[in-house]
This record gives C-alpha cells, sequence and structure tokens, in this order.
C-alpha cells in the first residue's frame, strides 16, 4: 500500500511540481483569465461528442459557442475580450456547460462565475493565483492542544423557521461558542446541495459554498471573524460520495455513468441513492486533492473532518456489515485500495503543505502513513454516543454497568488521538432523541422553569446530563465534540423541512432564545458546559495521557479517576449518597474543589461546601501511596486538584 501511495504521489509531483496549486482543469469545470483580460474556459468530459457555452452573455444561444476538444479528454473555448477590454464574462454571470455524446442527448451543468477570481499566472500553463475576495484579517489561530469542538450547522442556526445566513451564524452564534469554551468549530453542509434535508451530504457543487446561506464572501467572513476570536474551522468534507443529479451535480456530467464515478452497479450506493467516487481514476484523485486545497486556500478553513469514511474503505460500504473488533473485518479483499490510496494522499499533502491542518475521520486510521496508516490527526469514537443510548434506552438507572461504560470510553489505543462526544448530530435527527430528550421527554416542555420545584424526572434528567458530558469529556478522548444546542439540553428533534412534514422549518431551528431567559433552567445546563470546557481550558486535561482508574465500584455506582493532576469523583447511584469515602491519589498535599455539578448556577441542590480543603495522608488505598476521605453530607460529582 504505502508502495502504491509513493508512485502516485510521485506522479503528483511530477506533474504538477512539487505541490504547486493545483490544475483548476480537473474541477470538471475551470475558467482562466489572461492578462489582455480574455477567458479560456476549459472542462474535463472523456466521453462527450460535443461541448457548448450557453448564458446570460450570450442570450442562452445553445451552440453558438462551442469548445474545441483537446487530448485527455479535455475541452477548451476561448472568449477573446469585449471592444471595451472588458472581459467577455462578467462577474456573477449565470452560465450553463452543455455536454452532448452518444449516450445522452443533452446534459446540463449549470455555473454561476466569479471572473475576478482568477488570474492566469503562466500563459503557458495551467497554474492559478488568486486576486480579489481576499479580505482575510486575521491569520489561522495556532492549533490547539485541547480540541474541544462544537459541530454547527449554518442554516438551523437561528431560533426563528427559516434558513439563517453565514451574516447570523457570525453575529449571534460564533460569540456563543467563544462564551463556551470551545476553541474549533466543525461547520456541516457548507458544499452546495441541492437538497436542503440532505444535511449537507447529497453534493451537487464540490467548489462552491452553498448559496442558500449568503455569498462566497459572508462564509470568508464568518472563518476571519472566527480566526479573530481563536476559533480554529474545520468543514465537513464529503468525499465519499456524490448527489446522482445531472442537472446540477456531477453525474453523468459527460453523457456517460462512469465519467467521475465507478461505472454501473458499482457506482451506486445502494442505500443513500448516490454516486461512489473511481479513486483509481488520476483525474479524479486530481479533481479532489484540487478540492481541499480550495478550501484551505480560498476559505482558509484549518482542517477536514472527512464524512463516510468507512463507506470509502470498503467494497461493501458498511452496509449490512457489524465490526466488533476482529482484526479480520478490518482487513482483506473487502478493502478498496485506490480509496485508501488517495486518502494518504490526502492527509500527506495536507500536512506537508499546511502543517498546523488537522483531519479526522470516524475510523482507527490515526497511523502516520509511514507506519502504513492513512495519517490522520484524530478518530471520531462512536461507540460512545451509541452506548448512552443504549444505556438510558435499554437501562434502569440502578443496573448501569459501570465497567462497560468505562471500557467504552477509554477503549482505545495509547497514543491514538480521539475525538469522544455523549451525542453529535446523527442522535438530535428526527427519529431519535437528544440525551435531554431522552431524560426528560415531554417534562421539557412544561417543567423547566427554575421558578417552580424540579419534577423527579428534571431533577433526574438535568444532573445526569451534566454528569454524562463530563465523564465522557474527561475520560473518554484527546478531543471533545458538542452538537449545537445540545449543551443546554435542546428540546425535541431536528427534521428538515421535506414533504413529509409539509416543508415546515418548525423542527430546523436551534431555540438559543431558550438560553437567554434567565428562570429556564437550560440556562444552567450551558453554564455548566461553559464552566466544564474552561476547567479545561486551564488544566488541559484532553491534552494529557489516558486517565489512571483508581475506583469502579459497581454496588456503590463511584467512578474516581486521575488525569492531567486532576482528582474525578462521580456518583451515579440514583439515591445513594456517601460520607467518609475513601479515594486514592497519586500525588500527596491539599486538593480543592474546581468543578461542582452540584452548584446551584448549574441546577444542582448546593450541598456541598464548596471551599472545602481536603488533605492526603499516606495510607496506601487501590494501588495509590496517598488517600483521604471525602466527607459529605451528599457526594455527587466533583473534580478536585
Amino acid at each position: 500500500r504505502y508502495k502504491r501511495f509513493a508512485e502516485r504521489l510521485a506522479q503528483l509531483e511530477e506533474a504538477e511540481g512539487a505541490f504547486d496549486y493545483f490544475t483548476l482543469s480537473y474541477r470538471s469545470f475551470g475558467i482562466q483569465r489572461r492578462s489582455d483580460n480574455g477567458l479560456v474556459l476549459r472542462e474535463w468530459a472523456p466521453g462527450a461528442e460535443a461541448v457548448f457555452l450557453t448564458g446570460d452573455f450570450n442570450s442562452w444561444e445553445k451552440q453558438s459557442h462551442p469548445f474545441t476538444q483537446k487530448e485527455y479528454g479535455k475541452w477548451e473555448l476561448y472568449l477573446s475580450p469585449k471592444v471595451d477590454k472588458s472581459p467577455a464574462i462578467k462577474h456573477l454571470t449565470k452560465l450553463k456547460v452543455l455536454n452532448t455524446s452518444r449516450h445522452l442527448m443533452a446534459s446540463y451543468n449549470i455555473c454561476i462565475i466569479q471572473c475576478s477570481l482568477y488570474q492566469y499566472k503562466h500563459l503557458n500553463t495551467l497554474k492559478y493565483i488568486m486576486l480579489n475576495y481576499n479580505n482575510f484579517q486575521h491569520p489561522r489561530p495556532p492549533r490547539p492542544s485541547s480540541l474541544r469542538i462544537y459541530e454547527a450547522h449554518v442554516g438551523i442556526s437561528s431560533p426563528e423557521e427559516k434558513i439563517a445566513s453565514y451574516r447570523n451564524f457570525t453575529r449571534d452564534v460564533l460569540p456563543r461558542i467563544k462564551d463556551l469554551g470551545y476553541n474549533c468549530v466543525q461547520l456541516m453542509a457548507i458544499m452546495e446541495h441541492a437538497y436542503y434535508a440532505s444535511f449537507g451530504y447529497q453534493v451537487t457543487n464540490f467548489f462552491a459554498a452553498s448559496s442558500r446561506f449568503g455569498t462566497p464572501d459572508d462564509l470568508k467572513h464568518l472563518v476571519d471573524t472566527a480566526h479573530s476570536m481563536g476559533i480554529t474551522v474545520l468543514l465537513d468534507m464529503v468525499h465519499s460520495h456524490a448527489s446522482s443529479n445531472t442537472e446540477d451535480g456531477l453525474n453523468y456530467f459527460d453523457g456517460t455513468d462512469s465519467c467521475f464515478f465507478h461505472g454501473g452497479s458499482r457506482g451506486n450506493h445502494s442505500l443513500w441513492g448516490s454516486r461512489l467516487f473511481n479513486y483509481s481514476s488520476w483525474e479524479v484523485v486530481r479533481f479532489l486533492l484540487s478540492n481541499l486545497r480550495w478550501w484551505m486556500e480560498e476559505y482558509h478553513f484549518d482542517g477536514f473532518r472527512f464524512d463516510a469514511v468507512t463507506s470509502m474503505l470498503y467494497h461493501h460500504h458498511g452496509i449490512g456489515t457489524s465490526f466488533s473488533g476482529n482484526y479480520s473485518e478490518y482487513f482483506g479483499i473487502h478493502v478498496d485500495e485506490d480509496a485508501l490510496v488517495y486518502l494518504m494522499l490526502a492527509n500527506h499533502i495536507l500536512h506537508k503543505l499546511y502543517p498546523q491542518c488537522i483531519t479526522v475521520a470516524e475510523v482507527r486510521v490515526y497511523l502516520s502513513i509511514e507506519e502504513g496508516g492513512l495519517g490522520f490527526d484524530y478518530r471520531l469514537t462512536m461507540a460512545v454516543p451509541d452506548k448512552w443510548i443504549q444505556v438510558l434506552k435499554e437501562v434502569r438507572d440502578e443496573d448501569w454497568d459501570l465497567k462497560n461504560i468505562v471500557q467504552t470510553l477509554t477503549n482505545r489505543r495509547r497514543g491514538e488521538a480521539s475525538i469522544t462526544y455523549a451525542e453529535s448530530h446523527d442522535q438530535a435527527l428526527v427519529g431519535d432523541k437528544s440525551l435531554a430528550f431522552w431524560l426528560m421527554d415531554k417534562e421539557m416542555y412544561t417543567n423547566m422553569s427554575a421558578l417552580t420545584a424540579m419534577t423527579p424526572v428534571i431533577d433526574r434528567g438535568i444532573q445526569l446530563h451534566k454528569l454524562i458530558r463530563l465523564l465522557t469529556h474527561s475520560l473518554g478522548g484527546e478531543g471533545y465534540l458538542n452538537f449545537m444546542g445540545n449543551e443546554f439540553g435542546h428540546p425535541e428533534w431536528l427534521d428538515f423541512p421535506r414533504k413529509g412534514n409539509n416543508e415546515s422549518y418548525h423542527y430546523a431551528r436551534r431555540q438559543f432564545n431558550l438560553v437567554d431567559i434567565e428562570h429556564l433552567r437550560y440556562r444552567q445546563l450551558y453554564a455548566f458546559d461553559r464552566d466544564m470546557n474552561l476547567t479545561e481550558d486551564k488544566y488541559g486535561w484532553l491534552a494529557a495521557g489516558q486517565a489512571a482508574v483508581t475506583t469502579l465500584n459497581q454496588a456503590d455506582k463511584v467512578i474516581v479517576f486521575e488525569r492531567s493532576n486532576l482528582l474525578f469523583i462521580f456518583n451515579f447511584h440514583p439515591c445513594n449518597s456517601y460520607i467518609d469515602y475513601r479515594v486514592a491519589v497519586e500525588h500527596a498535599g491539599k486538593y480543592k474543589i474546581k468543578l461542582n455539578s452540584d452548584e446551584l448556577q448549574y441546577g444542582g441542590h448546593g450541598r456541598l461546601v464548596q471551599d472545602t480543603e481536603f488533605f492526603t495522608e499516606p495510607m496506601p488505598f487501590n494501588g495509590r501511596a496517598q488517600s483521604f476521605l471525602v466527607i459529605w453530607r451528599l457526594l455527587k460529582n466533583i473534580a478536585l486538584k
């Protein structure tokens, strides 16, 4: 595999001039502006028999501007400047490319050209440089040592029943992300997609920022503003499949089903109804690699979360397959070696060109490329949210198997950087419930006021919501992720407008206004999430080694562990409190409370004395030379230092 990677990399270096800017000719449609304002338009359509350009500039005449066929499936059209020396196609012109072939009479592909984006660098090459829209005022922030990710979707980022905008997100949501202590935002559904309800995973244009949220400048302003706040910005990158649309997508671009994709049934995802890329194709690899550079260069993203990597890695695409941990499930003839090599190339090039770039995938592919891995920086621990949902759905509180929960949270190799989360957008989608809704369900509609006493359901839900998130944050990985709104226990589910719900936007929004109402308990959950992140920012447990669990008492339902010079104590017992509870520590000295879930401001009961000091004694306990007694009238959940 490494040999195949090295061979493909050498070919790229030779063709591209040691990682110079990748040619735009393999975007399927590229435009160059020459020094005389003449425009050279190129496309790659090997199956086409004729190619024409139509649009505003020629009153939509279909065949007045034919392309000339070149070698290797390329087509070219030169448009001389106007009499006044201005380009024949002006900024924001609407265009369509018409391809004809023996397989398809006519294939239209829609474009809106931003002519001022590019200038021809060398008349005899295919290299480009940027001209305008380079309004970034702030440098990329340093790569965080502790990654705290806020997963977000621009369109649903408003309490109003509408599609929110990049400007709205910049103005209203970025300050909340900063206040909450997250140092990274992961943006979903940015790449253009025709079907809003696809959550951005049915991409139609890989080089276009979704226009339903605003202009490219608005997105750049969002990224630049995030950088000014010290927030890293990741993009959800969908290179695993593409929309099957033909009018506005890559499907049948040149009249064949195999231009960018595998031909026949191999090129179709049987569950998603989308097209599957042919990673063995030289042109497809260049198309995808140039796409990565485009988002890094043009929009200043700081890295990518690669979506659906499992679908890329295996010929079965994960359909009807479960991974139990047996190595035979991960290796064998069912592995798509071409997809593996592409991911190796992507990670190698990104980290060579942008050493601070962050790449994330959902599978264990963290090893360096030299060691035979794919070179990703982090993996997502998808088993953790599944475990929490399973526990809440199927197990009574008194029957929780803490050993199994801890095993799920710590099941990773040392040195394997993982991003852990209690829930993401997957758990919020219609058909499932967020953790808060599993815990409190319909009572969230009527009993979330702090002006009245908590019902047993709300009390249990609020306390467990905090404990689950802190245990996941502190024990589960080297990074932490939260989906927007879940930090304050967003009620209900997430559902995009579609025929099945009468095109309603009621559930396609995030009700941040609930946090701004002082007497609602959503504000208390928000405060705990904020202080949890700020405590991590101060003590850096995510950047520390894995935790050392010293107490895992199934009968008492108590978990105690040390990480980054902090001692974490959790009591998950539904009814028992403890006094004189001995805990083991590595370091002798005085310990103080740094984060306490029972504080009133977090929706707790205020039963702990916050300024209590604890002194160790040289009494060996649970494998540690030091220990001390935690003496409370009620012990719930604390972090000590």
